[in-house]
């Protein structure tokens, strides 16, 4: 495996810094890794360094607002002062591009994880006709009714504190309410993994856990208003192939209720290969879970099936 990292140049002048992970020999296909809030790529590198084994080349960008393309505490947790999400969209696809430029003639996966997820249910809707498989983890097929509330309380922080203010509310209705729906936790980070260790990982990295800006929350809460818009849905490719998995205890998305949701979306729009996988008493981060080893080796079996 060959691990480097470059800098994605996007057309307004700033850059991504995308982790990639090459195997020795010429892949078989292209898996793009899209992570998840206050979070970072790097921490995908035990995924990475599987998926390379099997002959897979992997980019993973760390998004606007995370990681190394967030150059200062200002830019810290947010993606842009207006259409935000539309600029992930196409920064991600940049990546993907160069991805295909540099690996031609290769299928592409994307694996999308927890807000990463969310991402991922927009980009198909766009560049599904691109893509050879979707991998979805730990993001649910809608928000329910909770999401207007939380758009609104967000959207009065944002006008009165202005865009790049790291939210408060939004940390209270997000991370904070995860932790409280875990009884006898033994730190507010419990809800992501089993694994204590994965979870003092997460605490100890200056890159993880940050608070998010009021409009990068508004950008979040507005996109889900359209996970269940089926008319837009069914402008997915019905050949895509689809692989849903997440943790029965994920109380970042409802469990398995909002993975089910996802499932049954894709379904009634008419896709026809979608399997949906719940791992028993897991967690929100499945590859940094107790069972992560098998939750890998299922990954892998899917993509084999597909590439």
């Amino acid at each position: 495996m060959k691990a480097s990292q470059f800098q994605q140049d996007l057309r307004d002048g700033r850059a991504l810094q995308v982790y990639r992970w090459t195997p020795a020999s010429a892949p078989k296909a292209v898996m793009l890794i899209i992570h998840g809030m206050a979070e970072h790529a790097g921490r995908y590198a035990r995924f990475a360094k599987a998926l390379t084994q099997a002959g897979y080349a992997v980019y993973a960008p760390d998004l606007p607002g995370h990681g190394k393309t967030a150059l200062t505490e200002n830019d810290r947790g947010h993606f842009a002062d207006r259409d935000g999400w539309t600029y992930v969209l196409r920064a991600v696809h940049e990546v993907q591009r160069t991805a295909q430029r540099e690996h031609a003639r290769v299928p592409v996966i994307v694996l999308g994880h927890s807000m990463g997820g969310y991402i991922l249910q927009h980009y198909v809707v766009r560049y599904g006709d691109r893509l050879d498989a979707a991998i979805f983890s730990g993001c649910a097929g809608g928000l329910g009714p909770i999401r207007r509330v939380a758009l609104a309380l967000v959207s009065a922080e944002a006008l009165l504190l202005g865009a790049r203010h790291k939210s408060r509310l939004g940390e209270q209705i997000g991370f904070k309410d995860f932790a409280r729906k875990l009884k006898n936790r033994r730190t507010d980070f419990d809800w992501l993994s089993r694994d204590p260790a994965e979870v003092d990982a997460y605490i100890a990295d200056p890159h993880c856990g940050h608070r998010c800006s009021t409009r990068l929350w508004r950008d979040l809460l507005e996109a889900c208003e359209a996970l269940t818009d089926l008319e837009r849905l069914r402008r997915i490719p019905k050949k895509l192939p689809v692989l849903i998995v997440a943790g029965e205890r994920d109380v970042a998305c409802n469990g398995e209720a909002g993975v089910s949701l996802l499932a049954q979306n894709y379904q009634r729009v008419g896709l026809k290969d979608v399997n949906l996988k719940i791992y028993p008493d897991a967690r929100h981060e499945l590859l940094n879970e107790t069972n992560r080893d098998e939750v890998t080796a299922d990954l892998l079996d899917w993509l084999n099936s597909k590439t």
